[in-house]
């Protein structure tokens, strides 16, 4: 029974996995971030060219 438990303990597989899964979450997040500043900004230039068309 000890054995099963040591093994456990050392299995550091789990620990990978959720460190994977940050990473991806901080890098989604990221590109959300950026890709909505990236439509305001377009948003905001499309504006300009329609008032100035008008």
């Amino acid at each position: 029974m000890s054995n099963i438990f040591a093994r456990f303990v050392k299995d550091e597989s789990g620990a990978t996995a959720i460190e994977y899964g940050l990473i991806a979450a901080l890098i989604a997040l990221a590109i959300m971030v950026g890709a909505g500043a990236v439509g305001n900004s377009i948003g905001e230039k499309f504006n300009d060219i329609a008032s100035e068309l008008n």
